[in-house]
């Protein structure tokens, strides 16, 4: 069920994502089956492979990192790290010092509002989004939308994991979007 490779296998990056997920019944509340990828970024060698497997697609390609908080902000500086280039941090409303602007959205159990300094981005440039799970697709939706609102130009969304039941990627309109592993 990964995203596969070319020969129509599961590609091995895919599987070492699924092999480090751990579901966790009932959070953040009753009814959710949360995908916790803590084992994977707590294994050095899988995120290791992890960060250079999402920093090759982009080499060149983009300007800035995006990192979604909180699980965002650990993928997204590694990356960006990687490719040499430095990393915008979207928070939850009110984390954030000086001037920002705001977006809200809804997500599968709750509302929600983050924000992005006003000064971020240069005008043009070119951004890859990263977070961890693509769900209903509220928050990258939202993050994009910000990014977007304060000049830059969203080149790819990248997740770790996609729940394509929850239909996310529909949200995201023709944004590109790339998922390590759908389930």
């Amino acid at each position: 069920m990964g995203n596969p490779a070319p020969d129509g296998s599961p590609s091995e990056i895919a599987e070492l994502v699924r092999t480090h997920l751990r579901d966790i019944p009932d959070f953040p509340k009753p009814g959710v089956l949360f995908k916790d990828f803590t084992p994977l970024i707590a294994d050095g060698p899988a995120l290791k492979a992890l960060v250079q497997d999402i920093a090759e697609r982009y080499v060149g390609r983009v300007d800035v990192v995006v990192g979604i908080e909180a699980r965002g902000f650990i993928l997204g500086a590694a990356v960006a790290y990687e490719l040499g280039l430095g990393m915008v941090p979207i928070r939850k409303a009110g984390k954030l010092p000086g001037e920002t602007i705001r977006e809200s959205y809804a997500l599968e159990y709750g509302h929600a509002e983050i924000e992005v300094h006003t000064d971020a981005f240069q005008p043009g440039q070119r951004v890859l989004i990263i977070d961890d799970v693509l769900a209903t697709g509220g928050t990258a939706e939202a993050t994009a939308v910000l990014v977007e609102r304060a000049g830059a130009v969203v080149t790819a969304i990248e997740v770790v994991l996609e729940l394509a039941f929850l239909e996310g990627r529909k949200r995201l309109g023709d944004r590109n979007v790339n998922a390590i592993l759908t389930l």
